[in-house]
């Protein structure tokens, strides 16, 4: 048997595909033009912008104009609520979730204490899921955003965000609809149209791309006050000089991602099915987080009473399995998630958090091997005996 380590956080960041490195090398090593420049070389790295960018489009049923290149999601999510806020014209109320990114959550909030927006939060119920006319409820004549994410960083739960534009757009046509994305690509369609949204984040480290890309799509029509000033690159709503290498490698990843989805996903599935049951059937304790939600295929996720979540990652990490308790982006935090305490976990039970995210060179004698690794790991520090069989 393999003594490799398990890499179970995907949903932190994902391995490089070989593919999408093939593609990316010719801008490391030898095509180093500026975009912006007119001679042969800047042509060249214009090219690369260009046809990656039609890349992401087409898997975003987009035209290739509404998609505006960013260093990542967190930027993107920035570009989406400050913009529309600072643009002014459609008002300063914003409507978010309890269960959003960080990005989002925290740009809201700095908005709010400077003063430059109102915001409403809406919770969830206990799957980690938001009821799309509760959203609508919170808009107001002037609210001028509603973030939404198509599917959860901690537990995977996915929204109905067709759901929430459609009831947002019924009761005030003029607010936006914005939905993080970054999780889904790959593992859910992420077709603009049905989703009905008026912008939508996206990333490449979470679909085998490099990190340092990402991308916010923009429906025609929809004007936001640019967050980086300077030479007007990204048709004057994201100035700085494009990461070409990073973006190619963006097309060419989303292009993978969405080429391997139909089989991809419900091979994750059930994987991730199987490690919940190995790990439940031998843990009646363990509560399955985010359990009867529409999820994500690649999660499997867990909250363990009398276990302090750090204490297990550290264990388990030792052990040769790499999971997280959460988001990675707040790793360092020494407090509960806020998604499970918005889905109504006691402090105690959410700081006993395991998320297990698994991808595309996860393979079923590694979720036997992780499972057996958790176990073991929750029994030592839970103190708990196995019953005899």
């Amino acid at each position: 048997m393999s003594t490799a380590p398990i890499y179970l956080d995907h949903a932190a960041t994902t391995p490089l595909a070989p593919e999408v490195l093939e593609v990316m090398l010719p801008y490391l090593r030898d095509h180093f033009g500026n975009p912006s420049s007119i001679h042969a070389a800047g042509r060249e790295a214009r090219n690369a912008v260009d046809e990656a960018r039609d890349r992401v489009a087409v898997v975003l049923g987009a035209a290739a104009r509404e998609v505006i290149f960013t260093s990542g999601g967190s930027e993107a999510d920035n570009l989406a609520l400050r913009g529309a806020v600072e643009r002014g014209d459609r008002g300063r109320h914003l409507v978010i979730t309890a269960i959003e990114h960080d990005a989002v959550i925290k740009t809201a909030e700095a908005l709010a204490e400077q003063g430059r927006a109102e915001v409403t939060v809406v919770g969830c119920d206990a799957r980690g899921v938001v009821d799309p006319d509760a959203v609508a409820a919170a808009t107001r004549p002037d609210t001028a955003l509603v973030s939404v994410m198509l599917a959860n960083n901690e537990v995977g739960s996915v929204q109905d965000v067709a759901a929430v534009s459609a009831a947002v757009h019924r009761r005030n046509p003029r607010a936006l609809v914005h939905t993080d994305a970054v999780q889904a690509l790959g593992k859910l369609p992420v077709d603009v149209t049905t989703l009905g949204v008026d912008l939508l984040t996206v990333t490449a480290h979470k679909a085998y791309g490099p990190k340092g890309a990402g991308a916010l799509w923009v429906r025609s029509g929809v004007a936001l006050a640019a967050q980086v000033s300077g030479g007007g690159h990204e048709r004057g709503r994201r100035s700085g000089t494009e990461n070409v290498a990073g973006i190619a490698g963006f097309g060419a990843a989303a292009t993978l991602a969405e080429a391997e989805r139909d089989t991809e996903a419900p091979r994750l599935a059930a994987l991730a099915e199987r490690l919940s049951e190995l790990v439940a059937s031998a843990l009646p304790q363990a509560l399955l987080t985010g359990a009867g939600a529409p999820r994500l295929p690649s999660f499997a996720t867990f909250a363990f009473p009398g276990v302090v979540g750090e204490v297990l990652l550290t264990l388990l990490d030792q052990q040769g399995v790499q999971a997280s308790g959460g988001s990675a982006c707040a790793s360092g935090a020494q407090m509960p998630s806020h998604v499970l305490s918005a889905m109504g976990l006691p402090p105690a039970l959410a700081g006993g958090a395991l998320r297990c995210t698994l991808g595309r060179g996860t393979t079923e004698e590694e979720v036997d091997r992780a499972a057996a690794t958790i176990v073991a790991a929750v029994r030592q520090l839970s103190a708990v005996v196995p019953a005899r069989s």
